[in-house]
């Protein structure tokens, strides 16, 4: 949990691998996860349906009764993960 706030007292759910993945939050009509790389990840089946527009992240928006193929969210957390992991590699910081 992170990004606490007076919307947010509990904070933001936040998953990670070396770094950033994902992050949820709940609104009225909708829960969103936003991928921090989003932009750079495949997304053959287009999962990513929100926050299009912007050169790093993108966005799930899921309403109630919404269905998600779950072989496609599994394919993007991983290609996520490797992401991040081939970022740490890279990184002579994250190599401590």
């Amino acid at each position: 949990m992170k990004w606490r706030k007076a919307s947010t007292p509990a904070g933001v759910p936040v998953w990670s691998h070396d770094g950033l993945i994902c992050t949820g939050e709940t609104y009225k009509s909708a829960v969103k996860l936003t991928f921090a790389k989003g932009a750079q990840l495949k997304d053959p089946k287009r999962l990513f349906n929100s926050s299009l527009d912007g050169n790093t992240r993108r966005a799930i928006d899921l309403h109630e009764g919404d269905k998600i193929d779950e072989a496609a969210f599994q394919a993007l957390i991983r290609e996520a993960v490797a992401l991040n992991e081939s970022s740490a590699q890279r990184s002579p910081a994250r190599r401590r």
